[in-house]
């Protein structure tokens, strides 16, 4: 194989693997419209909201469970 047969084929190779990321990149910023970076913010976002809102109506019914005990054992 000559020199350059083996150079275009790694060209060839080098032109796919180029192509490959670019579409990496276009995934992870987005080019033009939301990519992975930014829709995996907004998700980690909602979750922490979620979980907020979780943890305050768990607090809330403990709050009524334990008031309707209390009104119960009191009469």
């Amino acid at each position: 194989m000559s020199d350059c047969e083996q150079f275009d084929q790694c060209q060839k190779r080098f032109d796919v693997i180029d192509g490959k990321l670019d579409r990496l990149d276009d995934a992870i910023r987005g080019n033009g419209h939301p990519g992975i970076k930014i829709r995996l913010d907004r998700l980690e976002g909602k979750d922490a909201i979620r979980s907020r809102v979780t943890w305050l109506i768990m607090g809330a019914l403990l709050a009524l469970l334990i008031a309707l005990v209390r009104s119960m054992l009191m009469g």
